[in-house]
């Protein structure tokens, strides 16, 4: 499947990966170095099938950070630019970000800024990032435990959804990743929202479907505001409570994933809109029921 977004392709499905290999020997004479930037997570699980499906990154120079939210740092940044700099990394380097929603946000926001910007490609191992963090071109870090405090906008090269990668989630990752599918069914598409109550992720045909709906979603919501001056603030539905519980743990070293916080804050902004914006009881009690399975194995 092809989605096309802005001046960029987003390929879902196992075999864009061999489509990878050939688009890299295609054009490997305007890349003087490849760089792939992933966590210890990625680099265990996902790498290894990455390089057997790639055989052009083999010799790619691997840049690799401790995972968690609260190594999404501008000192962390700081290192990898570093790296680069000494690895001299030109203007012609090109950066895959194999990874979760960290590595995704974290890697494009270094490749944006490392001289002025260099070419980069997300590969998204999570269910969280390959229905958000990789699209939409939203890059930024945290600051002093606040969430994405610092960051720009900027499009990655390409986007390669490979479902292969899922396999490798604990539960708790796969759900909370469905935190955030289900919460463009409810912004935008109850007729997805009832694709998903009967939904089995496992079955390769409906994770097909689901992806690509979900991913749809929010790009169409991106292409018509991407600097999130209207329409796309639709998209931080639980956002705006979530993100301050997420910084509230953060400071606190608790261990709380960005989808479980997400949840918790579409439970709390649904309450609010019963109270204030005429919500339905019966609709509100069931959009909790729902968001409360995403956040029930958090501490």
């Amino acid at each position: 499947m092809e989605i096309q977004s802005d001046k960029y392709s987003i390929y879902i499905g196992n075999d864009v990966l061999q489509e990878f290999n050939a688009i890299l020997e295609d054009y490997q004479e305007q890349y003087s170095k490849v760089f792939i930037f992933c966590d210890e997570n990625s680099s265990q699980f996902c790498l290894p099938y990455l390089i057997e499906q790639v055989p052009m990154l083999i010799g790619a120079e691997l840049i690799e950070i401790e995972s968690g939210e609260h190594n999404k740092t501008l000192s962390i940044c700081n290192d990898v630019w570093k790296t680069l700099s000494e690895s001299n990394a030109d203007r012609n380097a090109l950066v895959v970000n194999l990874g979760g929603g960290v590595v995704c946000d974290m890697g494009g926001m270094i490749a944006s800024l490392y001289k002025r910007g260099l070419r980069f490609f997300h590969i998204p191992t999570t269910l969280l990032s390959q229905v958000d963090a990789s699209v939409g071109g939203k890059l930024a870090v945290d600051l002093d435990g606040h969430k994405n405090q610092i960051g720009l906008f900027r499009n990655p090269d390409l986007v390669l959804i490979v479902p292969e990668f899922l396999k490798t989630l604990p539960e708790r990752h796969w759900m909370s990743g469905m935190a955030e599918v289900y919460k463009h069914a409810l912004i935008c598409d109850p007729a997805y929202w009832s694709f998903l109550e009967n939904v089995d992720v496992k079955d390769e045909d409906a994770l097909l479907s689901l992806l690509n709906q979900s991913i749809s979603i929010k790009n169409n919501i991106v292409l018509q505001d991407w600097e999130e001056k209207g329409l796309r603030k639709t998209l931080n539905f639980g956002h705006t409570i979530g993100h301050a519980i997420e910084s509230q743990a953060l400071l606190k070293g608790s261990d709380l994933l960005h989808g479980e916080a997400i949840a918790i804050g579409m439970v709390v902004e649904t309450i609010l809109s019963e109270m204030t914006n005429g919500l339905k009881t019966d609709v509100s009690s069931v959009i909790q029921k729902n968001s409360k399975c995403f956040f029930t194995n958090s501490n």
